[in-house]
């Protein structure tokens, strides 16, 4: 049993943007299992209607008293980055982070939100960072989701009065989303095996858990600053696609050939998605008081797969 559930809590009020979203919905979904109260950020005709929240960041529209009463801010707004990284998308990966966040914190300060938590990303230490194990006080690394990463925390700074958590998510394992879907299919037509250098490591996590850690970090105070949302067992290429194809009952033999995500995502998208390699260390959040659902990458599959 997690340390955050063993406990009664207070019953808090939530503002949640990007609610829609794969990660999103699933900490919706908790937050009112818990019996707290979720008022989504809604854009659009019906975003005033019942407990949403009406806002506009491109226009730069959320009045800082639609949070008056809220607990807490989660913020996972931002354009996918699972995509082909033109110029364009990655303009629009940039500015959909920056000026949600931006606005955001500055709504959440305006209006003395006591907890502001968002979404950042292991990218931060940049795609490649073989034989170190990174924390939150590794330097960051280069490239452009690194940029983007600490433009993205910077951003989202409330002050000093906010107690602000930034989650630096690992791959997130769910059939629904992100980078598992499309090697499902590989490996149920037997063309399955790893898809970078062989002992490169891959942190990942379940969407359970990091659904659960937005929660945590909600309602854990000792928790400030870049926090890294992995599991705590990060695996070699070569292990998480034979752990995949046990789970699959598939083989696991061809390993993809290096421009085969070029073609997809482009040769900078394979390189900061694709090619990388980073082992990340998941002690802080273990040392506020967060137990995993799936600590293993074999359960985290099969719950995935279910």
């Amino acid at each position: 049993m997690a340390a955050e559930e063993t406990s009664p809590k207070p019953k808090l009020t939530v503002a949640v943007a990007g609610a829609s979203g794969l990660i999103g919905s699933e900490v919706c979904a908790l937050l009112r299992a818990g019996g707290h109260e979720v008022r989504r950020l809604v854009r659009g005709a019906n975003a005033d209607v019942g407990p949403n929240i009406p806002w506009d960041p491109t226009q730069g529209k959320l009045a800082p008293e639609s949070l008056a009463g809220v607990d807490a801010v989660i913020n996972l707004a931002g354009r996918s980055i699972g995509t082909r990284f033109t110029r364009a998308a990655k303009r629009e990966m940039l500015r959909s982070r920056l000026d949600s966040a931006a606005l955001l914190a500055d709504a959440a300060a305006r209006a003395k939100v006591p907890t502001y938590v968002q979404a950042s990303a292991i990218g931060y230490y940049g795609p490649r960072r073989p034989g170190e194990l990174l924390t939150e006080t590794s330097r960051a690394g280069s490239g452009f989701l690194a940029d983007l990463c600490a433009a993205w925390e910077e951003a989202g700074n409330p002050g000093s009065d906010t107690r602000s958590v930034y989650l630096r998510t690992g791959l997130v394992l769910s059939a629904d989303g992100g980078s598992l879907p499309p090697q499902l299919k590989l490996f149920r037509l037997g063309l399955g095996g790893r898809i970078t250098r062989a002992g490169a490591y891959q942190s990942w996590i379940s969407l359970t858990d990091i659904a659960r850690m937005y929660v945590h970090a909600v309602t854990a105070e000792s928790l400030n600053g870049p926090v890294n949302a992995v599991a705590p067992q990060p695996v070699t290429a070569t292990e998480f696609a034979r752990t995949l194809g046990a789970v699959l009952r598939r083989p696991a033999l061809l390993p993809a050939p290096p421009f085969g995500p070029a073609l997809v995502l482009g040769r900078e998208g394979a390189r900061e998605l694709v090619h990388t390699d980073q082992n990340v260390s998941c002690h802080r959040v273990m040392e506020s008081g967060f137990n995993f659902s799936h600590p293993l990458l074999e359960g985290a599959l099969r719950a995935a797969l279910a």
